[in-house]
């Protein structure tokens, strides 16, 4: 009775008992690491000795790493490679002097052009006096090429569209840098990370002159001494502007002191390997030939094997040239033409041409060759030229008393 009343007072008091809260247990965060790049693979490759086909790629080239030139090891050497170069992926091209393979020829830089979402890529190569670089036209449509086997594709060119080079060491993938045509992807290597979309690249000092031929434009790009490097705060990495006057001159400009040092790794092997081909590039055609040119050749048919004349005084006549000019025939393929001697001489009516400037045999040539045609038509003897080996014994007692 008393706990009935004691819980009456509670509920008319207004106490509500409540029930202690759960404990909720929270997953701890996990942080996100992200991907470490792809190992770069780098290679010496055998510039070619004029401008080759452009190709599309379906990603950007990474950022740029870092070289330290060496110095020339002779003079007029030229710095060549330092760059992304396309093998089935971005590979990196090592750089290293070389001497112009034939006199007064100069290296061109590669191309970088975003298109489209895709990269047109021209490898760098040597031009031959006097040729200027041709741009790909804006016209020109070009399939995407495949990746290697086990290659992951990278990201797409973030930036606007037009001629770029690779970003500077250390700077987010797929990122673009816009440049002039024939700026050399080293001029980057001593430029702060960037993050987004923003720096540029713009000559100083050049004289561009562009010609127009059957809708070709050939852009030459002369006296480059430097070039400025521009970028806002919104696209460095630090959060800062930049801007710097940087030489053209490529070792000149991988010789600067980068913020990033994302060094090149050494080829595994010394030996070079040859441009990329592209994988929609139509196999040589062999060379178109008239239609009468098989005809004007005059091919010499094979017919079949003339009889040979025989001498009156020789026994070979018994064997028939009728049948041994058809099993020759038969042997031999069929031909629909032949010639009318050949067909006199299988009839045995008449002699060929070929037979009357042919020198007349004598009777012991003859008579050899008559006896030789007996031997192999007389039938075998029953054991095997023995009794033929006694019979010459005896008649030579006989002969020799």
């Amino acid at each position: 009775m008393r706990i009935a009343l004691f819980s009456l007072v509670l509920l008319v008091g207004g106490c509500v008992i409540q029930a202690p809260p759960r404990e909720v247990i929270q997953p701890a965060p996990v942080a996100e690491e992200a991907a470490p790049p792809p190992a770069v693979v780098s290679v010496y490759e055998e510039p070619p000795l004029s401008e080759p086909a452009p190709i599309a790629v379906g990603w950007a080239p990474p950022p740029m790493l870092v070289e330290a030139p060496p110095p020339p090891p002779f003079l007029h050497a030229v710095w060549v490679g330092g760059y992304w170069v396309w093998q089935g992926n971005w590979v990196w091209a090592h750089g290293h002097w070389m001497a112009p393979p034939r006199a007064q020829y100069v290296w061109v830089h590669p191309y970088y052009e975003h298109r489209g979402g895709a990269v047109i890529f021209i490898s760098g190569y040597w031009s031959a006096p006097g040729v200027g670089f041709v741009q790909p036209s804006p016209e020109l449509v070009l399939a995407v090429e495949p990746a290697a086997v086990g290659v992951i594709p990278g990201p797409r060119p973030i930036g606007p569209e037009g001629c770029f080079v690779p970003a500077p060491p250390g700077s987010r993938r797929g990122i673009i840098v816009p440049a002039p045509v024939g700026t050399a992807p080293a001029v980057v290597t001593s430029a702060p990370p960037v993050v987004a979309v923003g720096m540029r690249v713009t000559t100083n000092v050049s004289n561009v002159h562009n010609t127009n031929i059957r809708n070709t434009n050939i852009t030459n790009v002369t006296n480059v001494t430097n070039v400025t490097i521009v970028a806002p705060p919104a696209a460095t990495a630090n959060g800062r502007a930049f801007s710097s006057s940087v030489p053209a001159a490529p070792h000149l400009a991988a010789a600067r002191p980068a913020l990033v040092q994302a060094r090149a790794p050494q080829p595994v092997s010394t030996r070079t390997v040859m441009p990329y081909v592209s994988a929609h590039a139509h196999p040589a055609a062999p060379p178109s030939q008239a239609h009468g040119a098989v005809a004007e050749a005059h091919p010499q048919p094979v017919l079949a094997r003339e009889s040979q004349p025989v001498h009156a005084g020789s026994m070979s006549g018994s064997v028939r040239p009728e049948a041994r000019a058809q099993r020759e025939a038969r042997a031999l393929p069929a031909r629909p033409v032949q010639s009318a001697p050949a067909k006199a001489a299988a009839a045995g009516l008449a002699r060929t041409p070929d037979a009357k400037a042919a020198p007349a045999r004598t009777p012991a040539a003859a008579t050899a060759r008559s006896k030789t045609a007996v031997a192999k038509t007389a039938p075998a003897h029953p054991d095997n030229g023995k009794a033929h080996k006694a019979d010459a014994k005896k008649d030579a007692q006989q002969a020799h008393p």
